[in-house]
């Protein structure tokens, strides 16, 4: 009978110990669910809102606590607690990599974080075309590009730089192809360099360096000879007879006696015409006063302009005028005599129109 109510008083007590281990089980499978319920919502539930898509500018030298401010700030995260505290369970933190970044929606702490610490940024597009100067470029560059436009004419102009890139101040803007191209935003202005001369280097493919040879010109040159053409005419189907009546001067010794130069020599390129008095602007670039092309380009020659000057028209002009008719277009002469017929009607347009500089 003793022996049977101690087996009972056992069994009680092993039935009482079961339920507390499962209540502990239980109690720890619940902590550790929830636990892991909160790892997962912090890490890596969505901690942006639906249809976000915002971009986001982070400076060179940005700290973690700066980038946390921006998030916060510009509402790119819905809770930056949680950010903070992946960022500390994925030891990220000091310095943030710059640039422009896209935070789209539902993406987790994991991602933000993942993006920022590779630097996985968006590029931009940066596009310049009809570029007269140095300075214009710097600025076109700028309102793209994270640094400012006195940075990158401090680029376009430093002689050790430019030489590292085979260019000089002169002719860099030889090596600047217009067109649209993808960069990243925190491009520093060596980089932007480097990357047109790269671009310039694949656009001069073998196709076009041996037109160059043939004609006797450098790419330089080319694009040189090219910025006069542009600057002369606008209109595309006349470029190349504009570059054929250059090239038959070049070839002759003749100088090139171009009007453009002259306006830039004078750094003023609102003048509509060009005085007598003009002709003796003291500058390398005066091609009334010096022979053969000038140092460099005088403004970005455009793709026509460097195809016009590669596939030129040969004929035996060697004089142009504008039309009197004011038409863009060019009266062309092989004589000077011709010529001046051409000029004088010109001239007397201009005084009927009242047009006097």
């Amino acid at each position: 009978m003793r022996l049977k109510t101690t087996k009972r008083r056992e069994g009680k007590r092993k039935r009482r110990t079961g339920r507390i281990i499962l209540y502990i089980l239980t109690l720890i499978v619940a902590a550790a669910a929830t636990a892991g319920y909160l790892f997962y919502d912090t890490i890596f539930a969505p901690n942006t809102k639906a249809g976000t898509d915002k971009i986001i500018y982070i400076e060179r030298g940005t700290t973690f606590e700066e980038l946390k401010t921006v998030l916060e700030v510009t509402g790119a995260v819905k809770n930056i607690n949680s950010f903070n505290t992946t960022a500390r369970l994925k030891n990220y933190g000091g310095t943030v990599r710059g640039g422009r970044y896209r935070i789209t929606e539902k993406m987790s702490n994991n991602d933000l974080i993942n993006m920022f610490r590779s630097g996985n940024q968006e590029p931009v597009n940066v596009t310049f075309n009809n570029i007269r100067t140095l300075p214009e470029l710097a600025g076109v560059v700028s309102k793209r590009l994270e640094s400012d436009s006195t940075a990158f004419l401090e680029a376009l102009t430093d002689k050790e730089l430019l030489k590292e890139n085979g260019f000089k101040r002169e002719t860099i803007m030889a090596a600047i192809i217009p067109d649209t191209y993808s960069m990243f935003w925190n491009t520093t202005p060596g980089g932007f360099i480097e990357r047109m001369v790269r671009e310039h280097n694949r656009y001069w493919n073998s196709e076009r360096t041996e037109k160059a040879e043939k004609i006797g010109l450098t790419p330089v040159e080319v694009a040189t000879l090219a910025s006069i053409v542009d600057e002369e005419t606008i209109m595309e189907d006349e470029k190349p007879r504009v570059a054929g009546l250059y090239i038959n001067r070049l070839e002759i010794g003749m100088k090139l006696q171009a009007d453009p130069t002259v306006r830039f020599a004078m750094n003023d390129f609102t003048v509509n015409r060009i005085l007598n008095r003009d002709l003796e602007t003291e500058s390398p670039y005066n091609t009334y006063l010096y022979g053969g092309l000038p140092p460099g380009p005088i403004r970005m020659a455009s793709k026509s302009g460097i195809e016009a000057v590669l596939n030129y028209e040969e004929h035996d002009y060697l004089y142009m005028s504008a039309k009197a008719d004011f038409s863009g277009y060019h009266a062309f002469a092989k004589t000077l005599r011709q010529h001046a017929i051409n000029a004088n009607e010109y001239r007397r347009a201009l005084h009927q129109r009242r047009i006097f500089r």
